[in-house]
């Protein structure tokens, strides 16, 4: 349990791309990284039609599709876009994986939803948020081992990481937090479900990459 809060980088497999920067990846390699990030997305579909509270960064999306009537999915791209000027002053780089996070994922969350279960009772609309905390912790550990650049909010992650040597749930929290709290201002909707996620993610996540070290 404890290894979960030590976690402080991604770690190197044999699958994953030498360079964020590869354009060329190996066959696996790009699939693990397109699973992941579909995976990511549809764990994102299931914390909002749990109707339990969404994700912080998509309470942030909700907020400003109310104020502009764009998508959800397409808020979140136009996020996901704009959080790429905070990794100026981190040095990070994007890769063909943070493009692809972008897409990918709102394409998942704009064309799953209208499939997924819409639980009734409260306990189920707090499993099925807390599956997909689960699921998006685990999405993030494939997609970020296949090193071919982290998504715009992951890498924010890793380069706050680095540059502060702060265990990544921690950092990951606190990033949460924030959005959370931004989000909410803009009238975006706060539930159970959120304060899960911006609770567990960080953990999650690290959960996430534990696994793909030990199980891929």
């Amino acid at each position: 349990m404890f290894k979960i809060f030590a976690v402080k980088e991604v770690p190197q497999l044999s699958w994953s791309s030498q360079t964020p920067y590869n354009l060329r990846p190996k066959l696996l390699t790009f699939v693990y990284l397109n699973f992941g990030l579909a995976m990511f997305g549809f764990g994102e579909s299931l914390l909002i039609a749990s109707n339990a509270g969404v994700s912080p960064w998509t309470v942030l999306a909700q907020g400003i599709a109310g104020i502009t009537d764009w998508s959800i999915g397409f808020t979140t791209m136009i996020v996901s876009f704009s959080v790429l000027f905070l990794w100026i002053p981190l040095r990070q780089k994007p890769g063909m994986g943070t493009i692809l996070n972008a897409l990918i994922i709102a394409f998942v969350i704009d064309y799953s939803l209208p499939y997924l279960p819409y639980p009734q009772t409260y306990f189920w609309q707090l499993v099925q948020a807390t599956i997909g905390v689960l699921v998006v912790g685990i999405a993030s550990g494939i997609y970020l081992t296949a090193n071919l650049g982290a998504g715009p909010r992951d890498g924010l992650m890793t380069g706050l990481q680095r540059v502060t040597g702060m265990p990544i749930a921690y950092i990951r929290i606190a990033i949460e937090v924030c959005v959370v709290s931004i989000g909410w201002y803009l009238g975006g909707v706060v539930g159970a479900g959120t304060v899960l996620f911006a609770l567990g993610i960080g953990p999650a996540v690290a959960m996430g990459i534990l696994l793909v070290k030990k199980l891929l």
